[in-house]
């Protein structure tokens, strides 16, 4: 009789339980080390495989390392999407990406981290995040455009946004004739920077928070980053 459509076989499940046990240990591992000291012969050791048995599952650490980001991205993409369908707007999408990063912040660190030294990521670790960066996109685009500016300069200023030359205006049509990052997103130069913004500055506080650069300075990182989120909504 014709095996089942996806149904696996047991040596496929066996493959399956030992790729998730040396990814289980990897992650064990980034977090004791970091990702740049992983190795997949300590992996082994710690499993009670020899090198040569579990580079049948892995054929390199580079290999390994990839599964474990597009596993994290992935991770990310599904929950910023899920809470995006339900109608999450832009700052609540921002605390959706600080709880997801708190709860596992190796994976965080990871993927937004330090990069791993000669280590290059493939085109499809790309494409996952694109996915995340146009539900920030679609986020933007609901906000609307007369939102009261930050308090600033005046119209009379050079600096204004009002006036030509203004670094708003600059970059905004910068931002439009690099807009290779936003894929085949249709949305309008502000709706770029808007997302830009808060995707640099979500990462900036939270990649500080996480890599413990704020301790000891005595305020907590969730008011800074709420007052960062209130700053984006008021440009």
């Amino acid at each position: 009789m014709a095996k089942a459509a996806g149904t696996a076989s047991p040596r496929e499940r066996y493959r399956s339980q030992v790729r998730a046990e040396i990814k289980e240990r990897a992650w064990e591992q980034i977090a004791d080390a970091g990702a740049s000291a992983l190795s997949l012969n300590a992996i082994a050791k710690r499993m009670g495989m020899s090198g040569p048995a579990l580079y049948r599952y892995f054929g390199s650490r580079d290999e390994l390392i990839t599964e474990l980001i597009r596993d994290a991205y992935r991770g990310l993409a599904d929950t910023v999407g899920a809470n995006a369908r339900d109608g999450a707007d832009l700052p609540e999408l921002g605390h959706v990406l600080r709880r997801w990063a708190l709860e596992d912040p190796h994976r965080y660190l990871l993927i937004f981290g330090t990069p791993v030294p000669g280590y290059h990521a493939p085109e499809d670790v790309t494409a996952i995040s694109q996915e995340i960066m146009s539900a920030l996109l679609d986020a933007s685009a609901k906000l609307p455009d007369d939102s009261p500016e930050a308090a600033g300069p005046g119209p009379g200023d050079p600096s204004s946004p009002d006036s030509p030359g203004s670094p708003d205006v600059d970059f905004e049509q910068h931002i439009e004739a690099h807009r290779q990052w936003a894929g085949d997103h249709p949305a309008t130069p502000v709706e770029l920077h808007r997302a830009l913004s808060f995707w640099t500055r979500v990462h900036g506080v939270l990649s500080l928070e996480l890599s413990g650069h704020f301790s000891g300075m005595g305020f907590d990182p969730a008011t800074l980053f709420e007052a960062e989120l209130a700053a984006l909504l008021r440009r």
